[in-house]
C-alpha cells in the first residue's frame, strides 16, 4: 500500500515527526497476545509530501515503510513496555511543570509537530520538570484525535525532554508503545516522562500517558540518538 506523511506532521522541518511516523506504521502492525506493543525503528529521516511505500508484516515478519528501496522505517510486535512508573500528577501540578518548558528561541526545532512552539496546528507539548528529586517531566494534554499517529506523537516529544532535549540535539531512533485505553476527546490528560539512562550517543527515555484521576492508558520506551555533543 502506498502513504503519504503530510508536511504539517514534521518534527525537523524536513522530515516527519518521530513519534507520528512511528504511530503510523505501528497502526498497521499486528500484535500478539505474547507481544501486545509495537516497536518501531527509525533508519532514515521521513519524508514529507512524497509517496512511499507501507509493506505490512505479520507476527513474524516486519512491517516495512520504504521511500523507494530505501529502508525508512521498520516494525514489529514486542513485548509491553515495563518497570516502574512515576507516580501520577495532576492536570494542575502538570500545568505548572510547563512554565518550565523551553521557549521557541531555545528549541532547534520550533516547528516540530509534538512539541513545537510555532506549529500552528501542532500538540505543543510543553514538558517541564516536576519539583521534588524524581526527575520526571510533565504536560498536559486535550486530544482532538485519538488515532494511532497522534497518541504516539503526544508520547514522543516528552521522553526526549527527559533525555536531555535541547541541551542534546536528538532524533528519534526506536519507540515501543502499547495503548491500553485510547484517549477521550476534548478531555484533559497528562504526560509523564523520565529518563532511562545513558548509552554512548543513545538516550533512553520512558513516557506514559494518564487521565485526568490518574488512569494509565498508554506507555512508551524511546531511544533517542544524539546530534550533536552534550551542551553544543
Amino acid at each position: 500500500m502506498h502513504v503519504v506523511i503530510p508536511g504539517r506532521y514534521n518534527g525537523p522541518p524536513t522530515s516527519g515527526n518521530g513519534g507520528w511516523v512511528s504511530g503510523l506504521v505501528a497502526s498497521h502492525t499486528p500484535t500478539t497476545d505474547d507481544a501486545p506493543a509495537v516497536s518501531v525503528r527509525l533508519r532514515l529521516p521521513p519524508p514529507l509530501d512524497r509517496e512511499l511505500t507501507l509493506d505490512v508484516g505479520d507476527p513474524t515478519t516486519p512491517t516495512t515503510l520504504r521511500d523507494g528501496d530505501a529502508v525508512v522505517a521498520t516494525a514489529s510486535a514486542a513485548p509491553a513496555p515495563d518497570g516502574p512508573l512515576p507516580d501520577p500528577v495532576t492536570v494542575d501540578e502538570a500545568r505548572a511543570a510547563e512554565a518550565f518548558a523551553i521557549t521557541a528561541e531555545e528549541h532547534p526545532f520550533p516547528t516540530c509537530y509534538g512539541c513545537g512552539p510555532d506549529h500552528p496546528s501542532g500538540l505543543h507539548m510543553r514538558s517541564g520538570r516536576l519539583p521534588g528529586d524524581s526527575g520526571a517531566y510533565a504536560a498536559t494534554w486535550v486530544p482532538r484525535d485519538d488515532s494511532l499517529p497522534e497518541v504516539w506523537a503526544a508520547l514522543d516529544c516528552p521522553g526526549g525532554k527527559a533525555a536531555g532535549f535541547p541541551a542534546t540535539v536528538m532524533v528519534l531512533g526506536t519507540m515501543t508503545a502499547r495503548i491500553l485505553t485510547p484517549p477521550v476527546l476534548g478531555e484533559e490528560h497528562v504526560v509523564l516522562s523520565w529518563s532511562r539512562g545513558d548509552d554512548g550517543r543513545k538516550r533512553h527515555a520512558g513516557s506514559a500517558l494518564f487521565t485526568a484521576d490518574g488512569r494509565l492508558l498508554a506507555r512508551a520506551d524511546q531511544t533517542w540518538i544524539a546530534v550533536e555533543p552534550s551542551g553544543t
